[in-house]
């Protein structure tokens, strides 16, 4: 299998400007950080994977990347992806997107069986989004909610970590420092 090294800037640039409308006003829980804060770091854990170890299909990851909390977290619809960025990519998104009519704590394990039904660029783009998610918990999060977060993220490597061996090096690194106060 010969492996894709780049992606294309102007796919990257469509579904940036994408997220930053369907996310505009939006802010990181939290901060006065502008939501499209995490979906840039996202998105750089991604395009780290692609220099370091390549991807089959960059485009997708990118792009899932870019849009992966616009159908949970805004207006736009699975459809909306599908027309504008193809089938491939709102389906990675569908499965990004957590299931809300389930009870949450099944969410991540329903979430999981739904990527690994897909490439293997979508599991990377989940690890990515936890890896970024593990920085310091919010003050208002008690100690439960702390680790019911941190165990979440243990099931998210144990299920998807085969999926890039840099990411699952990387969520490691996170795991290790989360809820101690070191964000490394």
């Amino acid at each position: 299998m010969e492996l894709k090294r780049t992606w294309n800037q102007d796919l990257y640039l469509k579904a940036l400007r994408f997220a930053a409308e369907a996310h505009a006003g939006q802010k990181i829980p939290g901060t006065d950080l502008p939501y499209l804060m995490h979906v840039a770091a996202v998105t750089m854990e991604i395009n780290a994977v692609i220099s370091i170890e390549g991807l089959k299909e960059p485009d997708l990851a990118v792009q899932c990347a870019l849009l992966h909390d616009t159908i949970e977290d805004t207006h736009v619809t699975s459809y909306d992806i599908s027309l504008l960025f193809g089938p491939d990519v709102a389906a990675g998104v569908n499965a990004l997107t957590k299931n809300k009519s389930l009870a949450k704590e099944v969410q991540i394990r329903d979430s999981i069986i739904r990527i690994q039904k897909m490439p293997c660029e979508i599991a990377m783009v989940k690890l990515a989004d936890r890896i970024t998610n593990l920085q310091p918990p919010p003050a208002h999060w008690d100690k439960d909610k702390i680790r019911h977060y941190r165990r979440d993220a243990e099931i998210i490597l144990e299920h998807l970590g085969s999926a890039s061996p840099y990411l699952a090096e990387r969520m490691k690194f996170k795991l290790a420092g989360y809820g101690s106060g070191s964000t490394s």
